[in-house]
């Protein structure tokens, strides 16, 4: 999404940021939902288990000189075993929902062929339980771990893979759709196409801007082709999404020139999906910047379209900070690019616009990510999906900041930084919902300490501190902080 004020260093608050403090404490609706989020690969562990078989994560992490300090999640957080006590924790916390992923080579081990019922019986448990806790179960299909097989017949650049994940999504609706109200076919698409496939930071590791484009849209189609699944399978009320990582795009200065860099990424950091999705078509203008690079022609088959843009009952948006760009320069040529915050590579992920220069904000705090927090960036975000898109239920299904966590001699972790950062973005959202936008839930990552894809376990996003060497888990200030929010429905006074 395109904000239209430059970025000149300091960002002014908003009229509305500013006169909302008061409204930004105001109680949250009945029935919101509050909750905290993981991912399959980054938490669970036992990654030979049961049948369990290797993902293009496993492959990747097991590289050398793929992920910091060597880092797999062969072990990672042992959520596979110790589920039970972190749901006690869950529900200690006062969660009224937990949003997981399946691992999908623990169900089907080659993304073909029947399932593995020890993998199914897991999810079942874990589901059972949660529910056993008062919190309800938020399950996403798909979060970055392709079946190692199917990346060797071509991964999901190639078409038979959109089929393969229908088959899944089939899978699991039979298996837990009984006791799972709402599904997520994906998570942030746009990493698994353009970070995997175009600047190699992220499993598979390619660097084929051709591969990146195909792979987003089959992935859009695999997302159509679930929702298809879901519906036919699931019961009539269960709520289906898709979970996107929506660059809040802001140009540099108010030139003509920056407002075009920001149009380009918009295009193909946000549009590339959105407009499918919800509007049943891809922009004319991506499709421009790109024809060098794809023909579309070829790529978008009849019904494609169609199938993609099948009803979804509510947008995941996921937000920790805002990208701000600029038209190219001579002087940028031969330096190493800084490509928005998305790990460093020689290869750029924004397919079809390389050459747009991306800037850190300045005068803003950093997390340990070195990422800016702007919570207005999440506002912006929020009443700008609600204006293109009036009616659409949106839930914010990540937001959260790594910082340099560590336990004192008392055994406390304590965290201002993260209290700050959450009640600054919980604030953005009350704000946002009374400026119209309809947001029904917000989940907090993470719920755990976990493996950091290509960061490994050196930065830590948990509101629960994890020590690998024990697998102890210690709640962190901002947990604690986060259940008071919950147990009053609302934000205290300002941080």
């Amino acid at each position: 999404m395109t904000a239209l004020q430059p970025e000149t260093g300091v960002r002014p608050r908003t009229a509305t940021a500013a006169a909302g403090d008061t409204a930004a404490t105001a109680p949250f609706p009945t029935g919101f939902a509050w909750g905290a989020a993981t991912a399959a690969y980054q938490v669970e562990g036992a990654a030979t288990e049961d049948g369990r078989t290797p993902s293009i994560w496993d492959t990747f992490a097991h590289t050398p000189g793929r992920v910091r300090n060597g880092d797999t999640g062969d072990i990672a957080a042992d959520h596979y075993h110790r589920f039970r006590d972190d749901i006690a924790l869950m529900r200690e916390l006062g969660l009224t929902a937990y949003r997981f992923s399946v691992s999908w080579t623990r169900v089907q081990p080659t993304g073909r062929g029947p399932a593995v019922e020890r993998g199914l019986d897991f999810y079942r448990r874990l589901t059972d339980e949660l529910l056993a806790a008062g919190i309800t179960p938020v399950a996403t299909l798909y979060h970055w771990d392709l079946p190692q097989d199917l990346e060797d017949a071509g991964g999901w650049p190639t078409r038979t893979t959109a089929e393969r994940f229908a088959d899944y999504a089939a899978i699991m609706a039979g298996a837990i759709g009984d006791r799972v109200p709402m599904w997520t076919t994906m998570n942030e698409p746009w990493c698994s196409a353009f970070l995997g496939y175009g600047s190699g930071v992220h499993a598979p590791g390619r660097t084929d801007p051709t591969a990146s484009l195909r792979a987003a849209h089959h992935l859009n189609l695999a997302h159509g082709r679930a929702v298809e699944v879901l519906r036919d399978t699931l019961p009539s009320d269960a709520r289906l999404s898709l979970t996107l990582n929506l660059h809040q795009v802001r140009p540099l200065t108010g030139s003509a020139a920056d407002a075009e860099a920001a149009r380009r990424i918009d295009a193909v950091g946000n549009r590339v999906f959105t407009g499918p999705v919800l509007d049943g078509a891809y922009p004319q203008d991506l499709l421009a910047d790109t024809a060098r690079v794809v023909d579309w022609g070829e790529l978008v088959r009849d019904g494609d379209l169609a199938a993609i843009s099948r009803p979804i009952d509510l947008l995941g948006v996921n937000y920790y900070t805002p990208t701000v760009v600029s038209a190219p320069e001579a002087s940028d040529t031969g330096r190493e690019r800084f490509h928005g915050g998305h790990g460093a590579s020689d290869h750029s992920p924004w397919t079809g616009s390389e050459d747009v220069v991306f800037h850190l904000p300045e005068n803003l705090g950093r997390t340990a990510m070195d990422w800016a927090i702007d919570p207005d960036g999440l506002y912006e975000l929020l009443v700008g999906l609600h204006r293109e898109h009036p009616g659409l239920p949106l839930m914010v299904t990540e937001n959260g900041a790594a910082f340099d966590d560590y336990v004192s001699p008392e055994g406390r972790v304590e965290d201002p930084e993260r209290i700050a950062y959450l009640h600054g973005h919980l604030a953005a959202v009350r704000r946002a919902m009374d400026a119209g936008a309809d947001v029904r839930g917000y989940f907090l990552w993470s719920l755990l300490d976990n493996f950091e894809w290509a960061y490994g376990y050196s930065k830590r996003f948990g509101a629960v501190y994890v020590d690998y060497a024990t697998q102890r888990r210690i709640p962190k200030a901002s947990a604690h902080w986060y259940a008071d929010v919950i147990r009053a429905n609302g934000l205290p006074g300002p941080a």
